[in-house]
């Protein structure tokens, strides 16, 4: 099969290597020209057979409205894009509108797998028609891990990226759950090998986990951390999937706590904890710190 890819990073371009390997043919292209096989996205078309197939791996928003706007005036009628990236799943919708009317078909797919999905396969949820899913699904089948699972057509359109943002509101509580448990056993004397703690979980244990195996390289490479500066960022889809819950009145504690520490992360000196340590000295005679 032949396949178009737009957005060659770190994501996509271990992509790009993993579809090739599985024995098909990837037409790249990226802004950057040390990475991309042609030079613009009206090249990388020309290059394609119809009925074409155009993977976008771009920064949700702008970025990916700008390019499925530039394929929509390039593509033809039976085309297919799909989008790879993290958009928000409302995008999806419009998207599929907007290519729809042009009668090029729209497939959104979230991609799990970061920099290990080259040789471990990426994990992919994938929203849209059956039609649309079945001239992709060979690059599915040629990035997914090998064995049964690994791949899910979860739905309609807007169905995969939906997917992939509950994956990774979970994510951030699972993480959140590995870095508390790992700060309390670092803070009590009791306990003289925190790594060594770590890795006696990886085997026999409920919380087993890829993400514990992570958790413990990265002790291997910094016993105690102390390299780093306490502070994580957030890619939207927490935020996002802590919106939805709201709006469908479901209950995500663990995941919407998780966002807020991250957020806490970011303060070096947090406003709210003035007005409480204020409050404790106004009606317990609490001692304050002088800033």
């Amino acid at each position: 099969m032949e396949l178009g890819l737009v957005g060659l990073g770190k994501m996509g371009g271990n992509m790009r290597e993993r579809i090739r390997r599985a024995g098909h043919t990837v037409i790249g292209y990226d802004r950057n020209p040390d990475l991309a096989d042609v030079h613009s996205l009206g090249e990388l078309v020309d290059k394609l057979k119809a009925p074409r197939v155009v993977w976008v791996m771009v920064p949700a928003g702008g970025p990916t409205q700008a390019t499925v706007d530039e394929l929509a005036d390039l593509l033809s009628p039976g085309d297919v894009v799909v989008d790879g990236g993290n958009s928000r799943w409302t995008d999806d919708e419009k998207h599929a509108v907007e290519l729809g009317i042009k009668g090029i078909g729209f497939v959104d797919c979230g991609v799990s797998g970061g920099v290990w999905g080259l040789e471990n396969g990426y994990a992919l949820m994938y929203g849209g028609t059956k039609e649309h899913v079945a001239k992709v699904q060979p690059i599915f089948d040629a990035l997914k891990p090998e064995g049964d699972f690994g791949a899910v057509h979860a739905g309609k359109v807007g169905a995969g990226h939906f997917a992939k943002m509950v994956h990774n509101g979970i994510e951030y509580a699972m993480m959140q759950a590995y870095a508390e448990g790992w700060e309390l056993l670092e803070k009590v004397d009791s306990v003289t090998d925190v790594r060594e703690v770590f890795r006696s979980w990886q085997e026999g244990t409920v919380i087993r986990s890829w993400l514990l195996d992570l958790a413990v390289n990265a002790l291997d490479d910094d016993e105690h951390l102390d390299k780093l500066r306490g502070f994580a960022a957030d890619s939207g889809e927490g935020r996002w999937t802590v919106e939805a819950a709201i709006d469908n009145a479901v209950p995500l504690p663990a995941i919407t706590a998780s966002l807020f520490a991250r957020f806490a992360s970011r303060q070096d000196d947090s406003p709210q904890m003035k007005m409480i340590a204020a409050l404790r000295n106004q009606f317990g005679g609490h001692a304050v710190e002088k800033s």
